[in-house]
Parts: structure tokens; C-alpha cells; sequence
């Protein structure tokens, strides 16, 4: 048990450090909050093991960090196999359908719900900021269906659009019954910021 909380602590000291440079939107905190609410969920699931959570993007880090802890081979591998599927762009390639187990629908679900609702709508901005992107264009429209590809590709995109093209999608997308049941009130907290946005873009006329 000492062994295994050791081994947490130096995670954890690995994301903060690495991860230090990065805007607030995709920082040490957002993975914490995703490692939460991934054991949040579950316990509501009924999981008895921990599932893990790192982000996405680094995945060759995780693989050395693993090898270096001594982790099994079956639990590395399972760990590097969710990393490697959870995304969103995974998911329209059509990747994300290949692994269904419940570690993986816990950990996909909990980095979804950290993308919507209150804390999305500020990390959707963050980004947003970050790149330059213009905040809003009536006539730049959200693309409807989009492949891994275009998805990708986000030169002329608003950051509006992002949460038509993405952050309103993800509700449907859950794997989890916890963390559908999470979802239904981010997701209604995000149209309803929308809804006044639009109002206050357009000078608060109806």
C-alpha cells in the first residue's frame, strides 16, 4: 500500500512539473480534477480498482514513467490503451469504439465532464485565448459532422463554435450511467450560457 502511494505522489509530482508551462485550460489541475472524478465515478460504477488518468497528450511520458515504477505489464498496458483511445478525435476516427471496457468508459467520461459545464465553458475560453482565436463570427457556421481530420484542422474556427462542434456533443457520448447522469446538468448549464451569450452579442435584444 506504502508502495503504490509512492508511486501516486511521484505521478502526481510528474504532471505538475510537466505539465507547468501549459495554459490553464489544460493544466496540472485539470488532469487532478479528471483523476477525481474518474474515482468518483467509479465507485459509482462499482469498480473496486482505481482507474488511472493521465492526459492524453502525454503518452510516450506515461509509458516511461510506468516502466520506470515497475508497473505490471497487463496493468500498463491497459492504462497506455485507454490514453491511446480517449479523445475526441478518437472517437469520430471511430478508435474510441474499439475498447469498451468500464475502466476505460470511467476515464473517458470523467475527462468529458471536465470539458462541459462551468469549468468547460472557462477552459473552452482559456484555450481559446491561448490560440488567438476569434471569440465569436455569425458568419463563420459550426461544421455539423466533422471527420478526425477536419476536426484537426481548426485555422477558421471561433471559439464559439467549439461548443456546437464538440462540447454540446459530448453528453450523448458518455459510457457510463454515472456519468450520463452527470452530464444532463453541465450540458443544460452550457445551453443556457449560450443562449444569453447570443442575447448579449446581439445587444440583449429578443
Amino acid at each position: 500500500m506504502e508502495e503504490r502511494r509512492e508511486t501516486v505522489r511521484q505521478a502526481e509530482k510528474l504532471v505538475e512539473e510537466h505539465m507547468s508551462a501549459n495554459d490553464a485550460s489544460h493544466d496540472a489541475a485539470h488532469v487532478f480534477r479528471v483523476r477525481d472524478l474518474s474515482l468518483s465515478l467509479a465507485a459509482q460504477e462499482g469498480l473496486s480498482a482505481s482507474p488511472d488518468s493521465i492526459d492524453p497528450a502525454e503518452e510516450n511520458l506515461v509509458e516511461q514513467f510506468l516502466e520506470k515504477e515497475g508497473i505490471e505489464e497487463n496493468k500498463k498496458m491497459k492504462i497506455v490503451n485507454i490514453i491511446k483511445r480517449m479523445g475526441f478525435k478518437e472517437e469520430l476516427a471511430g478508435i474510441s469504439d474499439q475498447e469498451c471496457s468500464l475502466e476505460f468508459g470511467v476515464v473517458q467520461d470523467a475527462d468529458r465532464l471536465d470539458a462541459i459545464g462551468a469549468i468547460g465553458i472557462a477552459r473552452c475560453f482559456t484555450f481559446g485565448g491561448s490560440r488567438n482565436r476569434v471569440l465569436h463570427d455569425p458568419a463563420i457556421k459550426p461544421r455539423s459532422t466533422i471527420s478526425k481530420e477536419e476536426y484537426m484542422n481548426k485555422n477558421q474556427q471561433t471559439t464559439v463554435n467549439h461548443f456546437h462542434e464538440k462540447l454540446l456533443k459530448l453528453k450523448d457520448l458518455m459510457k457510463t450511467q454515472a456519468g450520463r447522469m452527470r452530464a444532463e446538468k453541465r450540458h443544460k448549464f452550457m445551453e443556457e450560457y449560450l443562449e444569453e451569450f447570443y442575447l448579449e452579442w446581439n445587444g440583449g435584444l429578443e
